[in-house]
């Protein structure tokens, strides 16, 4: 597996079944709101599809993408809008409508929305196992892949323009440090390898690792 340098590979790779993972990412005594888990990775990574498989053993569920707090907003800089708009009312066991400063700015239709009363809410997005936000959540995930193909992805998804390439080249300048500050892989409660590489179920299982916790 080829990680960007500073990135610490997951041990212990084995099969499980994303029932038990789903489970074992639920702590006991969370009453009268969601378990909330985030979900982090590099583009690409594979973090929304493990978010769609999750949610299928787990269907009293909501899923928030950081892509839409952080929409014509920062690559990065959100934690606050997350914080106080999103996770402080489901804490409280609230709803959820929030309309990002941004969206009213440009345009932008809608609202993300959360409805009250369910079992979990994923947060998935590049950047939201980070400090600021630990007290927060119950749980993490970080999708771990092969940068190739991590890579190959984002062009089959996104284009591989003159245009997007300047857009991945910025985003990168902010993402490599960002990352590298904050060590998601090392926070998260476990791993997920998002390229497979262990034979395995898709629909029934998953790969997963224990962080390496050691001293960065």
């Amino acid at each position: 597996m080829r990680l960007h340098p500073g990135e610490t590979e997951a041990t212990g790779w084995r099969v499980e079944r994303l029932s038990d993972v789903a489970a074992r990412l639920r702590p006991p005594g969370v009453e009268g709101r969601p378990v909330l888990i985030a979900v982090d990775g590099r583009g690409g990574a594979g973090k929304s599809t493990l978010v769609r498989r999750l949610r299928s053993v787990v269907t009293s569920s909501a899923v928030v993408h950081t892509d839409d707090i952080a929409w014509n907003q920062a690559f990065f800089d959100w934690a606050d809008l997350l914080a106080d708009n999103v996770l402080r009312p489901l804490h409280r066991g609230e709803a959820v409508r929030f309309r990002p400063p941004a969206w009213a700015a440009h345009g932008r239709p809608g609202a993300i929305g959360v409805p009250a009363g369910l079992d979990v809410v994923w947060v998935e997005g590049t950047g939201v196992v980070r400090e600021a936000l630990a007290p927060w959540f119950d749980a993490a995930v970080w999708v771990q892949g092969d940068l190739d193909e991590q890579e190959r992805r984002l062009v089959t998804r996104d284009g591989d323009s003159p245009e997007q390439r300047r857009h991945v080249a910025g985003w990168l300048a902010e993402e490599l440090p960002f990352l590298l500050r904050e060590q998601p892989w090392r926070r998260a409660t476990l791993v997920v390898d998002g390229t497979a590489r262990l034979r395995h179920e898709p629909a029934t299982e998953v790969v997963v690792g224990d962080p390496d916790r050691s001293a960065a």
